[in-house]
């Protein structure tokens, strides 16, 4: 995904493992983008795991290259985003870099605002990492 090579795919395959490992439906959500019953490369998750501190992580919002501009970023964020609704949390937030022009189009779409904006190497190279919060 965006060029990131072994590095990222390495970090989100541990990360997400960790994840399932820990999930709990009552808090946290996840939702593939399936057609015809095959994945198709497309992902959304909401991490409730700290929610009392840091409010829910919206993670993993990751569409195929082949499906983007169909309106499937726009569902799997729509349904992340009902799922903090009917939680009520009232705080979302995101990290990712700057130069994703169509997903901070969905993000401010759907309330987030940008927070804050620093170099950094989480993505294993780097870039102008940023923040994104919703505030309900």
């Amino acid at each position: 995904q965006a060029g990131f090579g072994a590095f990222f795919e390495a970090k989100v395959a541990r990360e997400l493992a960790d994840f399932l490992d820990r999930c709990d439906e009552r808090r946290d959500g996840l939702w593939l983008l399936v057609d015809a019953g095959r994945l198709v490369e497309g992902s959304i998750v909401i991490d409730g795991s700290e929610i009392a501190t840091e409010g829910a992580n919206l993670r993993w919002f990751i569409v195929s290259d082949d499906r983007r501009g169909c309106g499937f970023g726009n569902a799997l964020l729509a349904e992340a985003m009902a799922f903090c609704r009917e939680r009520r949390y009232g705080r979302v937030y995101l990290w990712t870099f700057a130069g994703l022009h169509a997903a901070r189009h969905l993000y401010e779409k759907f309330g987030f605002r940008l927070v804050n904006q620093q170099r950094g190497c989480q993505w294993g190279k780097e870039v102008d990492e940023q923040r994104f919060e919703f505030n309900k």
